[in-house]
């Protein structure tokens, strides 16, 4: 399995701005397609981004699409998301995980997790 560990959750005001970056080791980085999912206390984890091996094949929840943009560097093992115009609605624990499968919007078809990293968006 690959270890992966989020960072870059904070408190932000809405309409700020926020990177979240994953740090993957263990295995090689890009024999997998990643994805981000978020979840909140009353919600099941939920679908945000996801990226294929090279970083070309992306896609997106509708509820983020054109604020959002996920991204991937290879070389450093590392995944990122590049979050704009933050809503009260985005705060949630965010994960990002591993997968065999290119742009699965379900949890189910990945299979490393990290801990998770806290985005908090205020009024």
């Amino acid at each position: 399995q690959v270890h992966l560990v989020e960072s870059g959750g904070r408190l932000v005001q809405a309409g700020g701005s926020l990177k979240l970056s994953c740090a993957a080791s263990g295995h090689d980085f890009s024999n997998y397609a990643m994805g981000w999912f978020r979840q909140t206390p009353s919600k099941g984890r939920d679908f945000v981004a996801a990226i294929g091996w090279s970083g070309e094949s992306k896609f997106y929840a509708d509820s983020v699409n054109g604020r959002f943009s996920v991204s991937r560097d290879n070389a450093k093992s590392t995944l990122y998301l590049q979050m704009n115009n933050l809503e009260l609605e985005d705060t949630a624990v965010y994960y990002c995980a591993t997968s065999v499968r290119l742009g699965a919007t379900s949890p189910s078809p990945y299979d490393s997790w990290g801990p998770g990293t806290q985005v908090t968006v205020s009024s």
